[in-house]
């Protein structure tokens, strides 16, 4: 059981991975995820935009960006509309308004194809990280560490926690299809 609960984390982080990818994907309505995580080239190096700006969302269809350093406004303009959002932006002088449209129904269904695509990729982390705790499971019984009948009762409970991380694949996958998909 200690070789599963020692990988869990591992399962645990391709989970939240997959989380933080379908957040920055957009789905109709503005929230700071789609673009607190875009690369800005300022200072002479990258950073992250929530590091340099107050991000804000004051309705449902705009975000509003306060940079820290007016100075940096241009940077920031630059890196919004170089991301892959597909987003226009307002420089208003002290703040940048990001208008977010209404999705049409043809691009809300390449959404969700996207969503299920990278769904499909995490499920593909999950089955690698469980053919590694597999085979130290195996290397661990050919070392004699456990016996044959703890190799197969550890396959059955790492089988049961891959199912587990699968469903909340399918949940996940479930609600943000459901975001997507409202009107």
């Amino acid at each position: 059981m200690n070789i599963i609960q020692e990988n869990s984390f591992k399962f645990q982080t391709a989970i939240e991975h997959f989380r933080e990818e379908l957040r920055s994907m957009r789905s109709g309505r503005a929230h700071a995820g789609l673009v607190e995580n875009t690369k800005v080239e300022c200072y002479g190096t990258q950073s992250i935009l929530q590091q340099v700006a107050n991000i804000s969302v004051p309705d449902a269809r705009s975000i509003v960006i306060q940079p820290w350093d007016k100075s940096i406004i241009k940077d920031i303009e630059k890196a919004l509309q170089n991301s892959n959002l597909s987003l226009s932006v307002v420089n208003e002088g002290n703040i940048i308004r990001v208008p977010i449209p209404s999705l049409t129904e043809e691009r809300r269904l390449e959404l969700v194809r996207l969503i299920k695509e990278k769904a499909e990729q995490s499920r593909i982390v999950i089955r690698n990280i469980r053919e590694d705790v597999w085979k130290n499971i195996k290397d661990q019984k050919t070392a004699g560490k456990i016996t044959e009948d703890a190799m197969f009762l550890l396959q059955k409970e790492l089988q049961k926690e891959i199912d587990q991380y699968n469903e909340s694949i399918k949940e996940i996958v479930g609600l943000k299809e459901k975001e997507v998909m409202t009107i």
